[in-house]
């Protein structure tokens, strides 16, 4: 799945000159882990969140996270000391799609990483070495927040998964997932809880775009995203 797109027309938006009836602009930027964007140094992304530090280590290692929420995630280092595969300890609140543990290959290009779609069977587990175990640091609220629509979207498009809480509502979006198993991958915006939560509120959607347009309560995701609290998210 491309988790890219193109230059869009509305993305103008951003540039306008002028009064606007918007705060929530989205604008363009590189992708980058970490808050405020992160850093590059010679080609390679550098973790700026503490959760990030997880997506490098020794070959064979272990990086055991805890989320806000205290569920917990592994992943594990592969030859090249980056992470190919997480195991996620959670439903993330999405319980009709998610099995606990679930898990996905994390799947390198020059821009950084994606999440593959869930998968409930054992893969190929590359020199798994339970001696070599690091516990990483779990992220404030304030570095899972969205600092930007762009940030949401870059998360949605490279597959993240994302719980977070409006006006004491909690909701879970995903950007890497399918209502079936020979269906097309998808986006998806829900209620978190129950099967018959997630039924009844779940939209499908094609791009982060359409994510953003879901209604949280009264409120329009795009204009309240970078306000939400974020719980968890795994990009």
């Amino acid at each position: 799945m491309n988790y890219e797109r193109g230059f869009q027309k509305e993305d103008l938006e951003s540039f306008k000159i002028g009064v606007s009836f918007y705060t929530n602009y989205d604008t363009i930027e590189p992708f980058l882990i970490g808050k405020g964007g992160g850093s590059v140094y010679g080609g390679e992304i550098k973790p700026s969140k503490p959760e990030d530090e997880r997506f490098w280590g020794a070959p064979g290692e272990t990086k055991y996270t805890y989320t806000a929420k205290g569920e917990l995630i592994e992943t594990l280092i592969g030859p090249d000391g980056k992470a190919y595969l997480e195991i996620h300890h959670t439903d993330h609140g999405f319980p009709k799609y998610h099995e606990v543990p679930h898990q996905h290959s994390i799947i390198w290009d020059q821009s950084g990483f994606h999440f593959g779609k869930e998968q409930t069977t054992k893969c190929f587990l590359y020199g798994r070495d339970t001696n070599m175990a690091t516990w990483v640091g779990t992220n404030s609220l304030e570095d899972n927040r969205f600092k930007t629509i762009s940030d949401f979207k870059q998360c949605m498009r490279r597959g993240g998964e994302v719980q977070f809480e409006w006006n004491g509502m909690l909701y879970c979006c995903f950007g890497c997932i399918s209502p079936a198993a020979d269906a097309a991958l998808k986006m998806v915006i829900c209620q978190a809880g129950s099967v018959e939560v997630n039924t009844r509120t779940e939209k499908w959607c094609d791009t982060a775009d359409e994510i953003l347009e879901y209604m949280v309560g009264g409120d329009r995701l795009r204009d309240v995203i970078t306000q939400v609290k974020v719980w968890e998210r795994t990009i």
